[in-house]
This record gives C-alpha cells, sequence and structure tokens, in this order.
C-alpha cells in the first residue's frame, strides 16, 4: 500500500526518504502547482546525514491529485492539521489510516472530527531532524516514535513495515499519556527559553520557575486522570535541561526565524484544559500571557 507523506518538512521528510529507501511505494502530497513545480526542480529530497548526503527523487503530487488515500501520514505543524484533512478528506479511500505526527494536543481530536470514516493513529516522536532549506533534511538524532489509537487498541500490521525502513517505534496502549507527558515537558522548557531568550541549559539559572511550573503541570495531569504521565516529571525536565543544555528550543527556533508557534497546541492546550476542569494554576496562566504578548510584540501569531 502507497504511503501518502502530507508535511514534507522535517520529520514528514525523514519517514518518507526512510520508507523508500525500504522499497515502500512513497508519494508526497504538496499544496499546490507551485511547490510541486519547484519540488520537481530540486530534483527530489536531500537527506544529509553524519556520513553523507543523497537526493531521493520520490513521486510527488499536489492536494488535488484525484487518486485515493489508504493511508496517510499528516507530518504538518498541529495549527496547519484540521485545513489539511478538510482539504484531503474527499480522497480518503473507505476505512482509510492517518498517522497524525504533531505536536502538543488538540489537533489530534480536531482531525479525527472532520474524517469519522478514517482510523486516526496518533504517533509521539523524540526524533531530531531540521530542515537545512527548502527540500533538504538533516537528520539530527536518532529518536524514538509512539504510536497509538485511544479508540482501538489493536496494533496495525504495517508496524512491519516501519520495522524494515529503521524507523524506530512501539505501539502504546496509552498514547494519550505520553502526549501529555511530552507536551508537560514542553511546557515546562519552551516557553521559558523564549522568554530567557537562551539555550535549554540557560533554565539551569532558573531553578525555583522550572519547579513552581512542574507542580503545576502535575497537578494538571493528575486532575486530567493521567498520574502516570505526571510521575516524576520535575526530575525529567531537569535532565532533559542538561542532556539538551546546548541546543536551542523549537519554540525558541521558530521565535528567533519569524515563525508562528505552536502554542495553542502545547501551553495553550494545557490552560484551557486547566479551565474547563476550573483548576487555578496562577503561574501556568501568567506564563502563557507573556509569552503571548511577547508574540504580539513581534508581530507573530499568538494562536
Amino acid at each position: 500500500m502507497t504511503w501518502h507523506v502530507l508535511g514534507a518538512g522535517s520529520l514528514g521528510s525523514l519517514w518518507a526518504v526512510r520508507l523508500a529507501r525500504a522499497g515502500l511505494p512513497v508519494r508526497l502530497i504538496l499544496r499546490n502547482a507551485e511547490r510541486l513545480a519547484s519540488y520537481e526542480q530540486a530534483g527530489g529530497l536531500t537527506l544529509v546525514e553524519p556520513e553523507h548526503s543523497q537526493l531521493y527523487p520520490l513521486d510527488a503530487q499536489t492536494v488535488a491529485a484525484p487518486e485515493p488515500i489508504e493511508r496517510l501520514l499528516l507530518a504538518c505543524k498541529a495549527y496547519d492539521a484540521e485545513a489539511a484533512i478538510t482539504e484531503l478528506a474527499p480522497r480518503l479511500a473507505p476505512g482509510a489510516e492517518l498517522i497524525l505526527l504533531q505536536n502538543g494536543l488538540g489537533s489530534q481530536d480536531a482531525v479525527a472530527a472532520r474524517v469519522p470514516q478514517a482510523r486516526c493513529i496518533f504517533a509521539s516522536s523524540t526524533e531530531g531532524a531540521f530542515r537545512e532549506g527548502d527540500w533538504r533534511v538533516v537528520f539530527a538524532g536518532h529518536g524514538h516514535t509512539w504510536l497509538g489509537d485511544p479508540q482501538n487498541l489493536a496494533a496495525p500490521p504495517w508496524l512491519t513495515e516501519l520495522e524494515h525502513a529503521g524507523i524506530a517505534h512501539d505501539w502504546s496502549l496509552d498514547i494519550l499519556g505520553r502526549l501529555w507527558r511530552k507536551l508537560a515537558l514542553n511546557c515546562a522548557i519552551n516557553p521559558l527559553t523564549v522568554l530567557h531568550d537562551c539555550r535549554n541549559g540557560g533554565l539551569a539559572e532558573h531553578p525555583a520557575e522550572v519547579a513552581t511550573l512542574c507542580a503545576e503541570l502535575v497537578e494538571l495531569l493528575t486532575t486530567c486522570g493521567q498520574a502516570d504521565a505526571a510521575k516524576g516529571l520535575e526530575q525529567e525536565v531537569r535532565r532533559v535541561i542538561q542532556a539538551t543544555a546546548a541546543n536551542y528550543s523549537s519554540m525558541h527556533q521558530d521565535v528567533a526565524q519569524g515563525r508562528r508557534t505552536e502554542i495553542g497546541y502545547l501551553l495553550g492546550h494545557a490552560c484551557a484544559t486547566a479551565r474547563r476542569h476550573r483548576l487555578s494554576l496562577p503561574h501556568l496562566e501568567a506564563l502563557h500571557g507573556r509569552l503571548l504578548d511577547s508574540l504580539r510584540a513581534r508581530g507573530l501569531p499568538s494562536h
């Protein structure tokens, strides 16, 4: 079965190249004819790895192509996911499977609501990749991907294809717990790196602020029935800060390059969930407010 991939950014490209390298049929879906022409002019996707870089001339088409889609890797940004799937919905075959590779929470449910005829599989990845230019992606570090379906715990048979492609993965029976844990880590680290304008390691100078945020995030996770995701959160946040000390967080990179952030699906989602549960988390709310002000001051979208 063909792997259709929408979102030729860092992770989408990384998946597409490895699946194709394993001999599996892969087709990129690009926004419009202009993007398709740009891709064709580049001759394909280039993957840069430590030992070498290589060009992969994968098949590509536009969203408007008529071909039915049975399996789709949706690897666009969280804020683009619902609109993207709405446009593609007429092409989805009955019983189509979608793998949703978005950061944070909120976009997955929005996508699933748009395509009730499809099976939506949520994914959470720790793989490192970044775009070096148009159609050129650097594989920065091997990680792991967890996949799961809160509505159907049975693992799909195509996981063996990921194995052949060298995509390290596990089928999770608690994918929401995984996504909440990752969201909490992001909320404790990313916004502070933007506000303090520092690398992740710079947060070691703000231990009280980090500890206070972690305490409120633990309260939120526990209230949401995610007690397992709350365990040892502060210790893991400190470990991540230390292990990635030299890195700039993804949100810091987005802001520095004048790009829209995924704040609405990270800190925004956390604060909205807390309000829905009538939970008072003053430091998290204040952090959200400060970050919104900072984004607006830079002329960036605040949702």
